[in-house]
């Protein structure tokens, strides 16, 4: 990359040259005084304000945060369990954290309410797998395919130039970015653990943003990487307390020798890549009885009927990532292969150095895919067709099925009485959807970001009437720039901004 364009592109994110120059030691500066306080989830780091910073006039914003228990009042609800059904119109009381009632005509007077009307309540989307270090990389690889260009040039050689404070920004970003898009939960498959010191300055980003994670501690590069005996250290400390938003996985290659490791930690597997080609040594680690319920397969390209029945068989979840897998050579997604197993898999959006991370996206790619393969088969004269599925359906495999493959279905992934209070609010008066005549449909075949109003986690309000809350963006944005700045120097690559 030239240094007219990497100075062009520090003005574009409003940084002087003086600060992408020399040793970066503005951004490392930081990124010190960032981490010197922390200690744990609740750390301050100068991203965030202590109280809504950039919301400080908003009195109702302010009750918001302030009171146990909160009304969100009069929206169309999608609880998304069949148990307590939808509403076209009926509250969702969150207290201490936690859905208490879901239901038209809820009384609470001390409750400090939000008005729902015209917005559709759902649960928090769930991202299954994103490579969340990423993150100062978005569209890098605007054309690329998974092989040569992205083994090449994001595994291999901007990866590697990575040091502690690139992960950290990267992952922030990436984690404010979700909760700005209504995803509450995801799976980061970081693969950037070159480092203890790595590894520790993702978590704490991850900490930092409020977003509900399940951490794929995975592998990195260089004589100082860990992985996989330091998923050790983090069981043992990090990740001791289940009662955080942060939970621990060991990202697995499909090694007899990596599941011995999740197996020991007592953490699930997550494994990437697992298509046609590595499924004989998915089908030995089943002989050997080191697949658990709970571990997560991504992407499932063209594999065997024994395969899918051994993931069935043996209480595995799946995740796929549809637009990517199309788009980046992984194979055709195999969304009618996992319907035909029984399997109900989740959705996840990988990689953003080439494609939005945005849940519309993922579940609009999934809803026309499978309609086309059903529909091209009836034109060729198929008899006894799959179902076509509906934008409900895909909406649960967005929810539901995310919570199954995160293992966190009993605190989210629907709008249950008792689970945790991850609330997404979304837009129906907008020109893009109004007039409303059908809630699903509208979420998941006309919606985009920009419909998405406000987001409660755990419930506290992360995003609040269309702004993230209390999160300082200019300088969030500014130590990204940096990072991409150092990781694309160091590394050699060439960058191509109008190319």
């Amino acid at each position: 990359m030239s240094d007219q364009l990497n100075e062009a592109n520090s003005r574009a994110a409003g940084i002087s040259a003086a600060d992408t120059s020399g040793d970066e030691t503005s951004s490392r500066r930081d990124f010190l005084r960032a981490g010197a306080g922390l200690v744990g989830a609740a750390a301050a780091a100068p991203m965030f304000s202590a109280g809504a910073q950039a919301q400080a006039g908003d009195a109702e914003l302010a009750r918001v945060l302030g009171e146990r228990r909160i009304l969100i009042k009069g929206g169309v609800v999608l609880s998304l369990d069949r148990q307590v059904g939808d509403f076209a119109q009926a509250d969702v009381l969150i207290e201490d954290g936690k859905i208490r009632e879901v239901r038209p005509g809820v009384a609470a007077d001390d409750a400090a309410v939000v008005d729902a009307a015209n917005r559709i309540v759902i649960p928090g989307f769930i991202d299954t797998h994103h490579h969340f270090y990423q993150g100062i990389l978005r569209n890098i690889l605007a054309n690329g395919l998974l092989n040569p260009d992205y083994q090449r040039d994001i595994a291999g050689t901007l990866t590697a130039a990575y040091q502690p404070a690139d992960v950290y920004a990267g992952e922030l970003v990436t984690a404010l970015g979700m909760i700005d898009h209504g995803t509450t939960t995801a799976v980061d498959t970081s693969q950037v653990q070159h480092t203890p010191e790595h590894t520790d300055a993702g978590i704490r980003a991850l900490q930092e943003s409020g977003l509900r994670v399940v951490y794929a501690y995975s592998r990195g590069t260089g004589p100082a990487a860990q992985y996989p005996q330091d998923v050790m250290r983090l069981a043992r400390t990090t990740f001791s307390s289940k009662d955080q938003l942060l939970t621990l996985a060991l990202g697995a290659t499909l090694d007899e020798g990596i599941f011995r490791a999740a197996r020991e930690a007592g953490v699930p597997a997550v494994s990437h890549g697992v298509n046609n080609n590595t499924e004989p040594t998915l089908l030995v680690l089943g002989r050997a009885g080191l697949l658990k319920p709970g571990d997560e397969y991504i992407h499932c390209t063209h594999m065997s009927d024994a395969a899918w029945k051994l993931i069935k068989e043996t209480g595995g979840h799946v995740s796929l990532a549809v637009p990517i897998e199309m788009a980046m050579g992984h194979g055709l997604p195999p969304i009618q292969d996992a319907l035909d197993h029984g399997v109900r898999p989740s959705l996840s959006s990988d990689v953003d150095v080439t494609m939005a991370q945005d849940p519309f996206t993922v579940m609009r790619a999934a809803f026309t895919l499978q309609r086309l393969g059903v529909l091209q088969r009836a034109r060729a004269g198929g008899q006894n067709l799959p179902a076509l599925l509906t934008c409900r359906d895909v909406l649960e495999f967005a929810t539901v099925a995310g919570a199954r493959c995160t293992g966190l279905e009993g605190k989210v992934g629907t709008l249950t009485p008792g689970k945790d209070a991850d609330i997404v609010l979304l837009k129906a008066d907008r020109l893009n959807v109004w007039p409303l005549n059908n809630a699903p449909g509208a979420v998941v075949n006309l919606m985009n970001p920009s419909n998405v109003d406000t987001v409660f986690i755990a419930g506290k309000a992360r995003k609040w009437r269309g702004n993230l809350v209390g999160v300082d963006v200019p300088r969030v944005l500014r130590l990204v720039a940096e990072a991409r700045d150092g990781v694309v120097r160091r590394s050699g690559f060439r960058m191509d901004l109008l190319g």
